[in-house]
């Protein structure tokens, strides 16, 4: 049996895509995703297309730039549509591609799953803070 460099078992890990090395491309994906911009705009999506005003008055806290930015990774990355509709003013509508949809699932339950428990975090922190004072 053949033994193998680490340079040689990361290549692999690369090509198996372990997203536990900072290398693989599925480790800087998951980083994108997990970013809360992208989690709120996809749920955004999730119930169907919208036009950028309508995401940002949506999303409370995102600021035009951002909004922007994650909007255009997540085309980029195939999750997100743009479509532009000419007229006057120009009509840019935003929805969730295939690939987008088989994720607005994931972290729309994510979302759920905050919005439901935070009360029980929130007594998790006050116990740890009363704890393990500053």
């Amino acid at each position: 049996m053949a033994t193998t460099t680490a340079a040689q078992r990361r290549e692999q890990a690369r090509a198996d895509y372990d997203a536990f090395l900072r290398e693989c491309p599925t480790n800087q994906l998951l980083g994108r995703l997990s970013d809360k911009w992208v989690s709120l705009v996809v749920a955004a999506l999730a119930t169907g297309p919208r036009r950028y005003s309508d995401i940002s008055r949506r999303i409370a806290g995102v600021s035009p730039k951002m909004l922007t930015q994650t909007l255009r990774a997540l085309e980029r990355d195939g999750i997100v549509s743009r479509t532009v509709t000419p007229s006057v003013p120009v009509r840019v509508d935003y929805a969730l591609t295939p690939l987008g949809a088989s994720l607005a699932g994931l972290l729309t339950a994510v979302k759920d799953w905050a919005e439901t428990h935070f009360d029980d975090v929130r007594a998790a922190r006050e116990v740890y803070d009363t704890e393990n004072p500053a």
